[in-house]
């Protein structure tokens, strides 16, 4: 579509603005040449006027995961000019927040993708300026080792440069608070509202020009807050109570940067017998043999699994390019075929390993334990905790919810994102769950079962759930909404064959949850539906559940088949209510 020729003169006008005020020369010169592009005649002009609308439509906004978007230039891009208004906003958020009584404490850490380094040297130089004692990690890390320095170090901020699982393209910045800046159930999470308004009211008062960067004075810090790290998570393994360390594992960080904090955390903890996937094993900013760096994506493991086989190993462990995620896969006992558990399944083992891990001579676990999980995962993690007499509760997507739940023991997320200390780190971290995974692995090989086995024994006990997505990737953030609008106006009455008794929609809030955008249903007989817009990534997400009551002499393998099917036909009428 062509933009009407007033339009596109204000669009060039603050584009060269931009581009005089941006420090670094290729996003300038990227800029510049969409200029020219765009106020010519030629064939590329509707293009560029186009990509220009878009960079410029709007200021980057904190969501789930933070800050997050392609490189390039322009105010709705990852680039210095939005690393400095971001790092000048929260620095300004600081101050306020210490109003004179003390200097505010900040920690600084970043991954391997494109210029991560580069961002987060622009803030230290940010709040070096600004009064602020900053502390740079000495080279690249896992998300985890920086929400934990946040916590050793006694800093009121944490700033971690990272896009996570998302596309070579992207890059991000998340904002963690701490010490003096924040009371305590918030203490070492990622911010969330009002605090997310109250930066971005800040930043809006950056200017575009004139921020003030120090040419130092900011402290790089040492190798000792990784090394502390690793010792921390690799003491929570428990070799009295769980011995075994008899399993083979294949890892691989994805290209990221969790490889070696992850493997220093299996062997001190006497995982020894770890091999890296070769091909993935080091940094790897265009992330060169995977089309998305997330462990759930088709593919993405492909690697991992000829390497296990290659190894005959026992499990494979995979982190995401930060390793706040982790996902495991095993030989599936019903195909043969090694295949990834779920997230939700993983969460529900790791929350029964948990539990185990804290019953005393057999007897019942602490009662003052909470579980947590996003309202998008099993419902399961709920049964467990009921059965065993602890508090279990549910909150918003994004562990910034979940990792602030007062007293919270363990959480997780369907998204392969595990809470399994939040002594260490309030957040989701993929090496401590991990070594976790591994623990409950070797112990159930010593025992001569599996985790499929371990699954099928919480199955006996608590019904078969069964989870499944669908993701719908659109190019126009737009058609987001108009999906959503077209379910609230179109409600469906039936999924797989079961009325609807029960749809709320999420935007309106409750007493147990702030408003959110989604809507939830749930059917007779007990599935339940959940649509969603991502808030990482141009998608529109689905989650769904259908549960399968079984008894022990249950024939398992065909009570999957049995839950396949019905989800199967939820899928499809998914489908049908979104138009696809």
């Amino acid at each position: 579509m062509t933009l009407p020729t007033s339009e596109l003169e204000q669009l060039i006008t603050r584009a060269n603005e931009w581009a005089d005020a941006d420090p670094d020369p290729e996003t300038a010169d990227q800029l510049r040449s969409l200029i020219e592009a765009a106020g010519s005649d030629g064939t590329g002009q509707i293009q560029a006027s186009q990509e220009l609308a878009d960079a410029f439509d709007g200021t980057l906004e904190f969501g789930t995961a933070g800050l997050r978007a392609p490189l390039g230039p322009g105010p709705n891009r990852m680039n210095r000019v939005v690393v400095r208004r971001a790092a000048a906003g929260v620095a300004a958020y600081l101050l306020e927040q210490a109003g004179g009584e003390y200097t505010p404490r900040a920690v600084i850490g970043f991954d391997a993708r494109h210029k991560s380094d580069a961002f987060a040297a622009e803030t230290a130089a940010v709040f070096s300026a600004a009064g602020i004692d900053a502390f740079l990690m000495p080279s690249t890390c896992p998300t985890p080792v920086l929400a934990y320095a946040l916590r050793a170090l006694e800093c009121e901020c944490g700033i971690m440069v990272t896009a996570s699982h998302n596309p070579p393209k992207d890059n991000g910045y998340k904002v963690y608070l701490g010490g003096r800046a924040v009371d305590e159930e918030g203490a070492g999470a990622q911010i969330v509202p009002p605090i997310d308004g109250q930066i971005a009211s800040h930043i809006e008062q950056a200017a575009l020009t004139g921020i003030e960067l120090a040419d130092g004075g900011w402290t790089i810090l040492g190798t000792d807050i990784e090394a502390a790290y690793v010792r921390s998570t690799a003491a929570l393994a428990q070799p009295g109570r769980f011995s075994a360390r008899d399993l083979k594992i294949v890892l691989t960080p994805l290209h990221g940067v969790g490889g070696p904090t992850a493997t220093k955390v299996l062997a001190t903890a006497g995982f020894n017998d770890v091999a890296p996937v070769s091909e993935q094993a080091q940094p790897d900013p265009n992330f060169s043999t995977v089309s998305f760096p997330n462990p759930e994506e088709p593919g993405a493991l492909d690697l991992a699994f000829g390497a296990a086989i290659a190894a005959g190993a026992d499990v494979v462990i995979a982190n995401d390019p930060d390793a706040d995620r982790a996902a495991v896969a095993a030989p599936d006992p019903d195909t043969g075929q090694w295949r990834m558990l779920r997230g939700d399944e993983v969460g529900v083992l790791l929350g029964a390993h948990i539990l185990a891990r804290a019953a005393v001579d057999g007897g019942t676990p602490n009662v003052d334990a909470l579980f947590a999980n996003s309202i998008v995962s099993s419902r399961m993690l709920g049964k467990i905790a009921a059965a065993a007499g602890i508090g279990h509760t549910e909150t918003l997507t994004g562990f910034k919810w979940i990792s602030r739940v007062p007293g919270l023991t363990y959480g997780y997320e369907e998204a392969l994102g595990y809470c399994v200390a939040p002594q260490l780190v309030r957040d989701k971290d993929g090496i401590s769950a991990a070594l976790l995974i591994a623990e409950l692995a070797a112990d159930l090989k010593a025992n001569g079962k599996t985790l499929f086995d371990g699954l099928d024994e919480l199955a006996l006990y608590h019904g078969l759930h069964l989870t499944d997505q669908l993701s719908v990737r659109v190019g126009n953030l737009g058609l987001l909404d108009a999906m959503m609008n077209r379910l609230r106006e179109h409600a469906p009455e039936t999924f797989g064959g079961s009325g609807i008794d029960t749809a709320v929609d999420l935007s309106e809030g409750s007493d147990e949850l702030p408003p959110t955008d989604g809507l939830l249903y749930l059917t007779r007989d007990d599935t339940r539906v959940i649509i969603r817009p991502s808030g990482t990534e141009p998608k529109l997400k689905c989650y769904l559940e259908v549960i399968v009551p079984v008894d022990a002499t249950a024939d398992l393998p065909g009570k999957r088949e049995v839950a396949r099917q019905r989800m199967d036909d939820v899928l499809q009428d998914v489908r049908e209510a979104l138009g696809l």
